[in-house]
């Protein structure tokens, strides 16, 4: 046995080069057992869990989604550690707040003095934003009630101190910790409940508590209406194609993605080129065509231009793969298909309202790349370009927070248009959140419907595809505005735009702040007509003629003029009382022929009438 094992030994020895060699030339693999059908089973096995493990996130961020109104808790946690970290390390900082606090406490104290011990009347030691109406009632100087607001307004004055200014914390995330810890203490003002609103208080004496029981009855009403996903009480007397959405119209075409209206000539002549609208598909169009009293169709119409209005279908799951390329090609590309063979040989005045004037500029840039010289002017409406400078909007756009939406898209095919509403109210929280509660739940109220309203309740959906590429590519990356976003494989420019353009902004847009839309000045080099009306997105946009309390500021600067910071031009642009849309119409006819017999309304057989305006699409749920 001894000798044999030294035989082995010795063998072994002697071939220990060689089999050296072939150890290493084996595969791992092998030399711990596995067979080659493991090793071809491997690939299949790894991608399975990698695509289980995926589904399972994606899942899991979708369900909280829906519980956030589709915001990431992920970002907002991220923004706070931020923000604490870099202020736990500035005793500077520090010591700072601890003097301002010192200093509110005591003017406080001042103010509780003379008012409780002197009673003298005095101005109260902070007063509201000149936004802020919620404490704008009589009741509120009375004491103990003009204490409790201004000690409110003091702590969210100390609070904004101390979530802005902190050295190292980057300005996204102390955009964000701002903006969420307004929101948290605009949850506990004290004019969002009974004992501490003199108003609401009063009512209730007055009316021996029937406010609360008329409030108790509109709060179920709306939770029964959410719960069944119908829309909010009073939008009823609303109908799409009775009483808005009612200028005289036909379909004339239609595809998987639009219908094009043709309106109705209100004269016997009008101008050779036509007008199209295309709006944003995060609404529905008729926003644009409300009551006939407010309707900017009805107001072009009478004003003699032919008017062509794109009406979005509201995408289901089946179309989750539509993209910002579907959108350009057949949206505003067919439509101006479907103009130029009613209308031949005239060029057409393209008017695009919110995202759809970004895709209107999208467009035009690669139209006028290929040579495409179909249209004669743009017009954009409360539209962005660039978005540097989204406005608060933006503190929902970062990599977490998109691919959180993402996720939640990812699941249902689509942003449903809840998810969208939930965000839009958090950016005017006190004016479409608190101030319903307390209008409605305290002091029992039901404030009339109106067209706007109705229609803002109204929502659509988003699919998955080009609401991705939107936010990435526009709002996270810029791509548009840098000169990155491609058309048919190959970047557009805005510079390549050269027909002159009419740019809409409105004062308190939280959607599209005007000094962005502003930006178009630097993205093009043509003559641009800027245009700054008061309201907001929405209110701002629909503003006709005769309406009290509108105003606004235009200038024009050409192609050859120096650029104009947005400061500058605001100091310097002429201000004018009343309505926009008579500027713009007088804009459009310097730039438009004489007037003619109108067109055909269709062409048949190629594009016969389908239907009566307002069509179908706009109805669907």
């Amino acid at each position: 046995m001894t000798s044999g094992k030294r035989a082995l030994r010795s063998e072994t020895a002697t071939n220990l080069p060689a089999l050296r060699k072939q150890h290493a030339s084996t595969p791992f693999a092998v030399r711990a057992g596995v067979t080659d059908g493991d090793l071809k089973k491997r690939p299949e096995a790894d991608a399975w869990a990698r695509d289980l493990a995926n589904a399972l996130d994606r899942t899991t961020h979708a369900t909280l989604a829906r519980t956030t109104f589709g915001l990431s808790p992920a970002a907002l946690i991220g923004a706070y550690l931020d923000w604490t970290a870099h202020l736990a390390f500035s005793p500077g900082k520090q010591m700072e707040l601890a003097v301002k606090a010192f200093r509110k406490l005591a003017r406080l104290g001042e103010q509780t003095y003379r008012t409780t011990v002197s009673n003298k009347p005095c101005d109260p030691c902070i007063t509201p934003l000149p936004q802020d109406r919620r404490f704008a009632a009589p009741e509120w100087s009375r004491y103990p009630y003009n204490l409790i607001y201004q000690s409110f307004l003091l702590q969210q004055q100390w609070w904004h101190n101390a979530t802005t200014g902190v050295d190292g914390v980057t300005q996204q995330h102390e955009n964000v910790v701002e903006f969420a810890s307004r929101q948290l203490l605009d949850v506990v003002s004290p004019s969002n409940f009974l004992l501490t609103n003199p108003v609401a208080l009063h009512r209730t004496l007055e009316t021996g508590g029937g406010n609360l029981f008329d409030g108790f009855r509109n709060f179920l009403e709306d939770l029964e209406r959410t719960v069944r996903k119908e829309p909010p009480v009073g939008t009823e007397a609303f109908q799409v194609g009775e009483n808005v959405a009612v200028t005289p119209g036909r379909v004339i075409y239609r595809n998987r993605l639009i219908e094009l209206i043709q309106y109705e000539p209100a004269s016997g002549k009008v101008r050779p080129e036509p007008v199209l609208i295309v709006p944003a598909w995060i609404m529905k169009y008729y926003i644009l065509d409300l009551s006939p009293g407010n309707s900017l169709v009805r107001h072009l119409v009478g004003q003699g231009f032919t008017v062509f209005m794109i009406s979005w279908k509201n995408p289901t799951e089946e179309d989750r793969d539509l993209d910002m390329d579907d959108y350009r090609r057949l949206g505003v590309l067919a439509a101006l298909d479907a103009i130029n063979a009613i209308v031949p040989d005239e060029k057409v005045h393209a008017t695009g309202y919110c995202l759809g004037g970004t895709l209107l500029a999208i467009t035009a840039a690669a139209m006028a790349r290929e040579g495409d010289e179909r249209l004669a002017s743009i017009t954009l409406l409360a539209a962005q370009v660039d978005f540097t400078e989204a406005g608060e909007l933006a503190l929902f756009i970062n990599e977490s927070q998109v691919h959180f939406l993402e996720d939640l898209m990812w699941q249902e095919g689509y942003l449903d248009s809840r998810q969208m509403a939930g965000a839009f109210q958090l950016l005017r929280s006190n004016d479409l959140v608190w101030s319903y509660m307390v209008r409605n739940y305290l002091m029992g109220e039901r404030e009339p419907m109106s067209d706007l309203m109705a229609w803002n309740a109204d929502g659509t959906r988003m699919p998955y595809a080009m609401h991705s590429e939107y936010l990435r590519q526009l709002f996270l990356h810029n791509d548009l505005a840098e000169g990155r976003f491609k058309v048919e494989g190959r970047p557009v420019a805005l510079g390549d735009i050269r027909i002159p353009i009419f740019a809409v902004g409105t004062e308190r847009d939280h959607v599209a702040p005007w000094r962005s839309v502003f930006k178009i000045h630097l993205m093009t080099d043509t003559d641009v007509t800027f245009l700054l009306t008061s309201g907001g997105h929405n209110a701002g946009i629909v503003s006709e003629p005769g309406r009290p309390g509108r105003r606004y500021q235009v200038l024009t600067k050409t192609e050859r003029d120096r650029h104009l910071d947005s400061e500058t031009w605001h100091a310097l642009a002429p201000h004018y009382e009343g309505s926009w849309w008579p500027e713009w119409v007088g804009w459009l006819s310097e730039r438009s022929g004489d007037p003619v017999p109108p067109p055909p309304m269709g062409l048949p057989p190629g594009l016969p009438v389908l239907a009566d305006a307002p069509g179908c699409y706009v109805k669907a749920p």
